[in-house]
């Protein structure tokens, strides 16, 4: 385990904040817009509908951001190498774990609500055990979505589902079922 996945690994897969910031901001102005809307039209007053709905984009794009910032932050959130892979552990920070080939059981695709993600399951289900109690937290809820605490996102990667996957296909050489 390491706090951040190493930069010098042959094929590196970041979160993308642009696309982070396109989805959850869409979510923050729509949601605003609707509230901002929904209480003001009570009142008949076009002024009070605008700041109510500014106010409510504010507080939302903060909080939004805050998610988007913890979610892109922590440098990459997948690596792969002939030797295995690096993979986080938790999805808000850079905490990140190794795993070589021989230790991963399967690869596979999983989606849950607007998140596509590729999970790496190793043979050893004690594996990453010991990561800490904030990381077993986010760990089990992985595991209950996706089958394994071992996630990384696909459709909010700087890169294509099919170029990732193909990656791993290509360093992991048959060693790994891959689905």
């Amino acid at each position: 385990m390491t706090k951040r996945i190493p930069e010098d690994q042959p094929y590196i897969v970041r979160a993308s904040v642009q696309k982070r910031l396109l989805l959850f901001g869409g979510f923050a102005v729509g949601v605003s817009l609707f509230f901002g809307c929904l209480s003001g039209a009570g009142s008949g007053d076009v002024v009070v509908t605008l700041a109510i709905a500014g106010c409510l984009l504010a507080l939302f794009g903060l909080i939004f951001g805050l998610q988007v910032y913890l979610m892109t932050s922590g440098g990459p959130v997948l690596a792969v190498g002939p030797a295995g892979l690096w993979i986080k552990t938790r999805p808000t920070r850079g905490q990140a774990i190794w795993l070589p080939w021989e230790a991963i059981a399967q690869v596979y695709r999983r989606r849950w609500a607007l998140e596509k993600m590729v999970c790496v399951r190793p043979h050893d289900p004690r594996t990453g055990a010991n990561l800490g109690a904030f990381t077993a937290l986010d760990s089990g809820m992985q595991q209950l979505f996706f089958g394994t605490g071992f996630t990384a996102t696909l459709n909010f990667a700087d890169k294509p589902e099919a170029e990732i996957m193909g990656a791993i296909a290509h360093f992991s050489a048959g060693r790994v079922p891959i689905n």
